[in-house]
């Protein structure tokens, strides 16, 4: 597989994770772990940004979903049983 050819086929993925992410029914059963979508919507920018070279917007947006994430993970452990 040529260089080109498998780049494509991995924005494809992306594109298609993307979909997937935006699907009322995939959003329902991750919202039921407790996973916020715009949060992974932000996490697959960054490594779509990754894989296509751009380091600077990959580090922001990956940076962006961990600070958040873990600033959840704190509330949430914070908050009375």
């Amino acid at each position: 597989m040529d260089e080109a050819k498998a780049l494509a086929e991995l924005d494809d993925l992306l594109d298609e994770l993307d979909q997937l992410l935006k699907n009322a029914d995939c959003g329902a059963a991750l919202a039921g772990k407790g996973v916020n979508v715009s949060l992974a919507l932000v996490a697959a920018e960054g490594l779509r940004a990754y894989i296509k070279g751009d380091k600077a917007r990959a580090a922001e947006e990956l940076g962006t979903a961990a600070e958040e994430i873990a600033a959840r993970m704190r509330m949430a452990a914070e908050r009375p049983s």
